[in-house]
């Protein structure tokens, strides 16, 4: 593995992990206000948008961090929006 790609492995990990916590509280509480839905929409968006370019460029780092990314953030906007408040 080359030097930059642990290093992209590495930041997306982190990012990714960062979601975990924001997830769970939002699972267990089923409280969602708080979280703007234009903003969570918007991100979603952006993170699919960033998957399909680390797919068309191949690296792996990309690919790997925004499907998790995705799916943690998919979870958040599916409850905000399933909660409507």
């Amino acid at each position: 593995m080359e030097p930059i790609d642990f290093l992209g492995l590495l930041a997306g990990t982190l990012t990714t992990l960062a979601f975990v916590p924001q997830v769970r509280k939002a699972w267990k509480s089923g409280q969602t206000r708080d979280i703007s839905l234009a903003m969570f929409t918007a991100f979603t968006l952006g993170v699919a948008l960033w998957l399909v370019y680390g797919l068309w460029l191949g690296s792996w780092p990309l690919i790997l961090s925004n499907i998790v990314t995705l799916g943690l953030a998919g979870a958040i906007l599916a409850l905000k929006i399933r909660n409507r408040d």
